[in-house]
């Protein structure tokens, strides 16, 4: 958007100064051309008044005199001829120059000059001017001068230089303005962006400049700040509801399981099936709070690294693997040959691998570990495959729901896999579920940071 803005306004400057600079330098040539063919049509009439005076006198001095002194002034050649183009004063022009015939043809039947075209500055050369001697019908000879273009052409290149210059500062300062404009319009939109994508990424109370830009865009940040406070604080709401119901619940919970195992030597035979059911009813309630108090810390973890706390812990994920694996009593995989250290504490890598082989223990039977690293891609990974049903595609899109369950009768709470997603995502990583003969769970976690 920047740049698009910037073209924009650029272009529009420039269209302004050209529009601007253009028609200045035309009209700074054509003063300059019509100053210099006025004062040459005037020294034309100064000589053709004295040649009109030395044919009444017979005295041809004076004219002699004063055309003898222009051309050594100026450096402009003057002849001045009778009807009969007999001169009568010459000084650097002959009137028998083959180049001057047309003109002195003209002058002599008092037809008009042509005019002079507009001098630019790369004009070169001269410019011939003729003017009869008389008036009326009755020409008594005719005047004629060579005028040189080469000063004028520098007046003009010099005036051009001054608007080029001229034209160049208003050039800089609109650029200046655009950049100044842009900058003021755009730079609290920029801010903006940045504050969404931290409330994406999960930064807590992200915050944005409210004192610059467009009194629109003030408002905008405004209410974007109060809007990322308001989500701060729902989430942080519904994570201390969780947390603090299910820390309420405990007391209770562990006074109830008191009673029923001291209840439990009382029961009848006939009583027992009911208090069985009772105790596995209970078993089932105090596993799902455990799994919410689990739920509540993933995401809470996820909110912290994701407003760039403290630097994320390491864990080796082969070590992790092999200890997660001898507990679960299923075939530990072969380590690699070079430790896969991954941003994630040890503490929460082996409790996602604890769901996912619960997860595959439970519902599939034999189970198969493997893991690896992708060096370019600064991941390491590991796999938990199962040789059961599987889920299709739909139960696949909905595995890591909140208190989701398949299609089976094992108990449980649906919070497992949310659990190991949550805690996947908060260190960056990822859980990708897939069914290749059996269900095939992938978490893939950070590297370490290379220096």
């Amino acid at each position: 958007m920047r740049r698009r803005l910037l073209l924009v306004l650029l272009l529009f400057s420039a269209a302004a100064v050209t529009a601007f600079a253009v028609p200045l330098l035309s009209a700074t040539a054509t003063e300059r051309t019509q100053r210099f063919a006025i004062s040459r049509t005037a020294d034309l009439d100064r000589f053709a008044a004295l040649a009109q005076q030395a044919e009444t006198s017979g005295d041809s001095a004076a004219l002699v005199d004063e055309v003898t002194a222009y051309v050594a002034l100026y450096g402009e050649p003057v002849v001045v001829v009778d009807a009969r183009r007999r001169p009568v004063a010459q000084a650097g022009l002959t009137a028998d120059d083959p180049a001057l015939a047309d003109v002195l043809d003209a002058a002599l039947r008092n037809q008009p000059a042509p005019a002079v075209p507009t001098i630019k500055p790369w004009s070169t050369g001269t410019v011939v001017f003729a003017r009869p001697v008389g008036t009326g019908t009755r020409v008594a000879g005719a005047v004629v001068l060579r005028a040189s273009l080469d000063r004028a052409a520098g007046d003009v290149m010099s005036r051009w230089l001054m608007v080029a210059a001229g034209a160049l500062a208003a050039a800089g300062g609109s650029l200046l303005l655009v950049l100044a404009l842009a900058r003021w319009l755009l730079k609290p939109l920029a801010d903006l962006a940045v504050g969404v994508r931290a409330v994406a990424a999960g930064e807590r109370r992200a915050h944005v400049p409210e004192r610059f830009g467009p009194p629109e865009v003030r408002e905008l940040s405004e209410s974007f700040n109060r809007m990322s406070d308001a989500v701060t604080e729902a989430a942080d709401q519904q994570r201390r509801l969780i947390a603090d119901a299910s820390h309420q619940l405990r007391n209770p919970m562990a006074a109830l399981r008191l009673r029923m195992d001291t209840l439990s030597a009382q029961v009848k035979p006939e009583g027992r099936r009911v208090y069985q059911a009772g105790v596995a009813e209970f078993e089932r309630l105090e596993s799902l709070l455990d799994g919410l108090l689990a739920l509540a810390s993933a995401e809470s973890t996820a909110t912290e690294v994701a407003a760039g706390g403290q630097e994320p812990e390491l864990a080796d994920l082969g070590v992790v693997v092999a200890d997660r694996a001898d507990f679960w009593q299923v075939p530990v995989p072969a380590a690699p040959r070079v430790p896969v250290l991954v941003r994630c504490p040890e503490s929460d890598l082996a409790q996602v691998l604890d769901v996912l082989l619960d997860n595959a223990i439970k519902y599939g039977g034999g189970v198969r570990v493997t893991l690896g690293a992708d060096r370019a891609a600064g991941v390491g990974w590991v796999e938990v495959a199962d040789d059961g049903p599987g889920l299709t595609d739909e139960e696949l899109s909905l595995a890591t729901s909140r208190f989701w369950r398949g299609r089976t009768d094992q108990p449980g709470t649906g919070l497992g896999l949310a659990i190991a997603d949550r805690l996947a995502q908060a260190h960056g990583g990822t859980l990708e579920l897939s069914t290749v003969d059996g269900l095939v769970a992938r978490v893939v976690l950070p590297l370490e940071p290379t220096l």
